[in-house]
Parts: C-alpha cells; sequence; structure tokens
C-alpha cells in the first residue's frame, strides 16, 4: 500500500502517511511483491533436469570410451593411466547427473532440501559444465543465493507441502 501523495509505502493501520503527512482515506491501492523464486523456481528445475540429462550421457560415454578404447587387455599399446582416470570422470559425472536430476525433480516438488542441493551443484557447474553448467550456475545462484530467496522459497515450500 502505498501514498497517493508522495508514493511513501504505508501499513494497513496507518492513518496518516509518515513522510509527508497525508491523511489515508478510503481504498488504498497496493502494488503485488514480485517473488523471484516463485516465478523462476519451476524454470530452473527443468533446466537442472536438461543438464543432468546431458551430463548423464556425457558420463555413460566417457565410461564406455574408457572400457572400449583405452582398455589395456584389448590394447596394450594405449597409455595406462587413461582406463582408470576415464572410468573414474565418468562415474564422477554420472554421480553429478543423479545428484542434478534429484535436485530439479526436488525444485519441481517445493522439497526443503532442493534448494541447497541445488546451490551446492551450482558451484561446481559453473567451472565443469560450460557453456551450459555455468549460464545454469549463474541463473541458479541469481535465483536461490539471495537471502530473501530463502524466505520465499521456504513460503514456497510450505504452501505446496499444506496444499
Amino acid at each position: 500500500m502505498f501514498c497517493d501523495k508522495c508514493g511513501a509505502g504505508l501499513h494497513a493501520d496507518q492513518g496518516f502517511c509518515s513522510r509527508c503527512g497525508e491523511e489515508v482515506a478510503g481504498l488504498i491501492v497496493g502494488y503485488p511483491q514480485r517473488n523471484r523464486v516463485r516465478e523462476h523456481i519451476r524454470l530452473l528445475g527443468i533446466f537442472w533436469l536438461a543438464l543432468s540429462a546431458l551430463d548423464g550421457l556425457l558420463g555413460v560415454a566417457s565410461y564406455i570410451v574408457a572400457n572400449t578404447v583405452f582398455n589395456q587387455g584389448t590394447h596394450p599399446d594405449r597409455p595406462v593411466f587413461l582406463h582408470p582416470l576415464l572410468s573414474f570422470i565418468g562415474i564422477l559425472v554420472i554421480v553429478k547427473a543423479f545428484a542434478g536430476f534429484a535436485s530439479g525433480w526436488g525444485l519441481l516438488q517445493r522439497e526443503k532440501w532442493a534448494r541447497t542441493a541445488a546451490l551446492v551443484l551450482a558451484f561446481p557447474s559453473l567451472f565443469f559444465n560450460v557453456p551450459f553448467g555455468t549460464a545454469l550456475g549463474i541463473y541458479t545462484l541469481w535465483v536461490l543465493l539471495p537471502a530473501e530467496s530463502d524466505l520465499e522459497y521456504e513460503k514456497e515450500a510450505r504452501s505446496v507441502s499444506a496444499a
């Protein structure tokens, strides 16, 4: 609710504007507060699911390449360290994909733990999934990291669990 004369914010029980002293009379029109989390949470969840699908494909491909192309039993002339290295990287990327799927699903369901999980996954995505992960990491941090986002997300989670 705002003052008609100066535009200052008003409380419902105020009789006079605290800034200009104008008497508050009649119906006070309030502007709806924008909620960044409510506006972006669905899209953020969908993006996490999509990036996780790409991560999963990349992890499976890395693991397959490690066990076919760099397997020492079938190709003894290949470098020895590439098979375990690519296998480890493939498994690590697959685990990250599962975590991303869980975060995306949790964001879509407004689970309380999903905000924290998405924020934790956003940081490595900034560096290891260029360019899509970098963009999604920045978007995730922009939507979910500010302090008021915590309150907005908790409110969204409560409203979904109450329904």
